[in-house]
């Protein structure tokens, strides 16, 4: 079972009793944060895009922000085109719900989103559709091995962010 995996690679941190199970599902932004009883933001969700030849990327982002088709692509250099369930499962070995980036199937590339740093902790899920750990944005790095932070995301900024732009734009 794939949160058996990802409690096998927090072991190796001295994590894996930090691996929350849940009764209520967890698999979606809202169901995750209305078990945990935090805002849908800070709810870590992973993203899977087809990379370049085979291998998949994954981008770790805050729940209440969106990917920006043409920031990714000035980015990375190649369009976001997500997986379907099956090349998640495939490339992850997590199912839909359940996916992050610990105890990978393949080794992936993970980058994560600006959009998280907003916040002291976040919960990412742990392999399964009832799971999850609280981990600050340090933490996220290390046991993601992340590559990168990435600016990629929209939608996330507050209101007030985005009057202050439209202010400076005018």
């Amino acid at each position: 079972m794939a949160i058996d995996s990802v409690r096998r690679h927090f072991k190796q941190f001295n994590r894996e009793q930090d691996v929350m199970e849940f009764d209520a599902s967890s698999a979606t932004v809202q169901e995750a944060a209305d078990t945990i009883g935090v805002i849908p933001a800070r709810i870590a969700k992973t993203l899977s895009f087809r990379g370049e030849g085979d291998q998949a990327i994954l981008v770790v982002a805050a729940g209440d922000a969106k990917i920006d088709n043409k920031k990714f692509r000035q980015h990375f250099g190649f369009k976001a085109r997500m997986l379907s369930p099956e090349e998640v499962l495939e490339q992850t070995g997590h199912a839909i719900g359940g996916v992050c980036p610990f105890g990978l199937k393949n080794d992936l590339d993970v980058y994560l989103d600006e959009s998280m740093k907003r916040f002291k902790t976040l919960f990412p899920a742990c392999g399964s559709s009832n799971s999850a750990i609280e981990l600050t944005c340090e933490e996220l790095v290390t046991y993601a091995s992340a590559k990168e932070w990435v600016d990629i995301c929209k939608g996330w900024e507050s209101e007030e962010t985005e009057a202050e732009k439209v202010k400076s734009h005018s």
